[in-house]
């Protein structure tokens, strides 16, 4: 049997993602769900809802104090989010 022509699982579903455009929405959906991880707990329980749209991930927070705070944070935020999904996903964080 040829050599050449043998994948791993692993590198046949990465390029199907690719093929499809599909590893970036993986990859926001990593990132997205490592909020509480990254952030803690406390911050994710004042988090309403978080999504990406255009590389900006939207938070919207039920605390007005903690959205002050994270806002003074944010290139720490989102060197720590995009270290959390593997590679540049967000490149701005809107706190609402």
């Amino acid at each position: 049997m040829s050599k050449h022509n043998e994948y791993t699982i692993k590198d046949l579903v990465e390029k199907m993602l690719q093929v499809y455009g599909l590893d970036r929405k993986l990859a926001e959906q990593k990132l997205i769900s490592s909020w509480e991880s990254v952030m803690g707990s406390i911050i994710a329980k004042h988090t309403k809802d978080i999504f990406i749209n255009k590389q900006q991930l939207f938070v919207t927070l039920d605390s007005s104090a903690l959205r002050k705070e994270l806002s003074m944070a944010k290139s720490k935020i989102i060197t720590m989010m995009n270290q959390a999904a593997g590679e540049s996903v967000i490149n701005e964080i809107i706190f609402k």
